[in-house]
C-alpha cells in the first residue's frame, strides 16, 4: 500500500551553489555605502603616494592602503554576490570578521596618516611660493587627507558592525 500524497509542496531547493545572486539590500544598506567610500578614498591614497617621490616609512603606508584595498574589494564582492557562506570557517561568522576587518583598518590608517601627516611636516621648507626644486609636499598634503577620510570611513563602518552585533543581529545586511 502506498502513503498518502503530501498535504503540502516540498519545500524549494536553495540555489545551486555555483549560482551567483546579486544581494542588492547590501547596495542600498549603510554598510555597503561605506565599502564604495572606502574603495574610493583607499584607491585614491595609495595612488596620491604611488605618484610622488616616497622613501623610508611610507612604504609603510603605501602597503597598508594597498592591503585594505583588496581586502575591502574582496569583502565587497563576497557580500555583494552573497558568497560569504563559502569562506571557510569565517562565512558563519561574516559580521565579525567585517568588524574586526574594519577595527583594523582603522588601527593601521590612523597609523599610515600619521605617517604621511609626519612626511607633509619634513618636506613644509619647499612649500614656498618660489621654491624652484620639484617637492613631494603637497602629494603628501593629499595623502595625509585621504588617509584621514580612510580612517573616518573605517571607523564608522565598525561602529555600524558593532552596533548590529550588539543589536543580536548576525547579518552584514
Amino acid at each position: 500500500m502506498l502513503p498518502p500524497p503530501p498535504r503540502q509542496p516540498p519545500p524549494q531547493a536553495r540555489a545551486a551553489r555555483g549560482a551567483v545572486s546579486l544581494q542588492r539590500p547590501f547596495l542600498r544598506s549603510p554598510l555597503g555605502v561605506l565599502r564604495v567610500l572606502q574603495l574610493l578614498a583607499g584607491a585614491a591614497f595609495w595612488i596620491t603616494i604611488a605618484t610622488s617621490k616616497y622613501q623610508g616609512p611610507v612604504h609603510f603606508a603605501l602597503f597598508v592602503s594597498v592591503l585594505f584595498w583588496l581586502l575591502t574589494l574582496g569583502l565587497y564582492f563576497l557580500t555583494l554576490l552573497g558568497k560569504h557562506e563559502l569562506v571557510p570557517v569565517l562565512g558563519s561568522r561574516w559580521l565579525l570578521v567585517n568588524v574586526a576587518h574594519d577595527v583594523l583598518a582603522a588601527a593601521l590608517y590612523g597609523a599610515a596618516t600619521g605617517i604621511m601627516s609626519d612626511q607633509m611636516q619634513r618636506h613644509s621648507y619647499c612649500n614656498l611660493k618660489d621654491y624652484p626644486l620639484p617637492c613631494a609636499y603637497h602629494a603628501f598634503l593629499a595623502a595625509a587627507v585621504c588617509g584621514g577620510v580612510c580612517h573616518g570611513l573605517y571607523l564608522l563602518s565598525a561602529l555600524y558592525g558593532c552596533g548590529r552585533r550588539c543589536q543580536g543581529k548576525q547579518e552584514v545586511v
